[in-house]
């Protein structure tokens, strides 16, 4: 069979299940040598990124496998946020880091800050390792819930990408989506659960001055904002590359001792 007759095949395999970007795909996975068991499990909706082992991230390719979350473009904004704001020798918490994407990344993009990561998931930190160190970062893994591995510790800036997703929304999800960890995807019945968590607690793990940044999902700018404690600097909302609202940054005032 001819390459093109082959790709034209694989395209309406893919499109007759409702695989988006369908022709993309399958060209993808024939150009991995003709991968026909690849195909199969892309044609049962499994993300072609764990098909392929890796995605790209920030400029990077990061190792992706099943059972950690895959990153997304639109969490590129959270990582161009820290960046802006990171002072020289910023000490950074990676919170709930999944493959590791944005707390290698803002290592590599400013190696004079001091990077920290953590995950419930020991998957997660297995494949964050293997980032880091086909990336060459040097950063610190801790492997627990949430701030539980990095008490004593304060920081400068802390990112999260924490599970938001309601729920009940979970079986509603897109196939791809559905094969990726609930644990890093449910948010709690109304998807907030672990925002508060990390709202509740980041007080104790923030400098005078610190920012914490937080990615949202859709239509939950304005439950996140009414959830930051009184106390905190105002939250300001800064878009993803779409221009939707995608990172909420509030934080301690520089007084707070």
């Amino acid at each position: 069979m001819r390459a093109g007759e082959a790709l034209r095949q694989a395209t309406q395999r893919l499109a007759q299940v409702g695989v988006p970007d369908a022709r993309h795909d399958a060209r993808t996975l024939l150009g991995e040598v003709m991968g026909l068991a690849q195909l199969a499990r892309r044609a049962a909706r499994e993300p072609l990124q764990y098909l392929l082992g890796r995605t790209c991230f920030m400029g990077h390719a990061f190792l992706v496998a099943p059972g950690v979350l895959i990153p997304r473009q639109d969490s590129e904004a959270l990582a161009q946020r820290a960046l802006a704001l990171a002072g020289k020798g910023a000490r950074v918490l990676d919170l709930c880091c999944g493959s590791g994407c944005l707390g290698i990344s803002l290592k590599l993009a400013r190696p004079d800050t001091e990077v920290f990561a953590g995950d419930i998931a020991p998957e997660a930190i297995r494949l964050t390792r293997d980032n880091a160190q086909r990336l060459g970062a040097d950063i610190i893994l801790r492997q627990g819930d949430l701030f539980a591995p990095f008490e004593g510790l304060r920081f400068d800036i802390i990112v999260c990408n924490p599970p938001y997703i309601p729920t009940g929304e979970l079986p509603h999800l897109q196939a791809e989506v559905r094969h990726e960890p609930a644990l890093a995807l449910d948010g709690g019945p109304d998807g907030l659960a672990v925002y508060r968590r990390v709202l509740n607690r980041a007080a104790r793990f923030l400098n005078p001055g610190g920012r914490l940044l937080l990615e949202m999902g859709d239509g939950q700018a304005g439950a996140l904002r009414a959830l930051v404690p009184r106390d905190f600097a105002p939250p300001r909302v800064h878009p993803d590359l779409s221009g939707l609202p995608r990172v909420l940054e509030t934080g301690l005032p520089d007084s707070v001792q």
